[in-house]
């Protein structure tokens, strides 16, 4: 398994430009925008754009995209520059790298996931972040999964999502050890509202888990 010196942050349903400042502040790494219109956190174009355009550099602006036509997803990227993808649905590999872009796939783990398989078919993404799985629901579930499902010798950066907030991202960081965390309903007042203090107690919880990690001689 990856695992970094320390463990990144992504900030991801952000609809508001307040709220990516407050995640910066925070020291996150990166924000993701969704662009599916089923997610209570959806973003359109010019709202995104406001959004990117406030932010320092070195920060990863992730968009987020559930089985979407082709030429949507291409035309968001485009005119936004997004960073990164992250196709969330049921994108066979095919597609993913049909774009021509850096992506992460999204993975929704149910009983019957074979992450070597998916490692096998997915080998020119750039991580796989496991979400909760939760039946109509592509993500921001608020659920956690068990993280002793993840194994140590997956060879893509894990990125853990679902359900993680201030309380519980140490005992997740120290179970999976994940590259990096993705946190949405957790820092939130309500659906695409996020809480800077909240954003701000996870930031630091995280920095704790990786200072008790290399403590303990399991990370770096």
């Amino acid at each position: 398994m990856v695992i970094a010196a320390r463990t990144r942050v992504k900030i991801c349903g952000i609809t508001r430009a307040e709220d990516a400042l407050a995640a910066v502040a925070a020291g996150v790494d990166a924000i993701g925008l969704v662009f599916y219109p089923r997610s209570p956190r959806c973003v359109d174009i010019e709202k995104a754009r406001n959004i990117r355009g406030q932010l320092p550099p070195f920060v990863t602006v992730v968009g987020v995209f559930v089985d979407q036509p082709v030429d949507q997803v291409r035309r968001v990227a485009d005119q936004l520059s997004l960073d990164l993808l992250q196709l969330h649905g049921n994108e066979s590999p095919e597609q993913c790298r049909g774009y021509g872009r850096p992506y992460i796939k999204g993975i929704r783990m149910r009983s019957d996931v074979d992450l070597a398989d998916i490692e096998r078919a997915f080998t020119d993404c750039r991580g796989l972040l496991l979400d909760a799985y939760k039946p109509g629901i592509e993500g921001g579930t608020g659920e956690t999964f068990s993280w002793k499902r993840i194994p140590a010798t997956m060879s893509k950066p894990v990125i853990l999502a679902g359900g993680l907030n201030a309380d519980n991202v140490v005992d997740a960081i120290g179970s999976a050890r994940p590259y990096a965390v993705d946190v949405s309903s957790g820092v939130e007042q309500a659906p695409g509202v996020k809480d800077a203090q909240k954003i701000a107690r996870l930031a630091r919880a995280v920095r704790e888990a990786d200072r008790l990690q290399q403590c303990s001689g399991n990370k770096g």
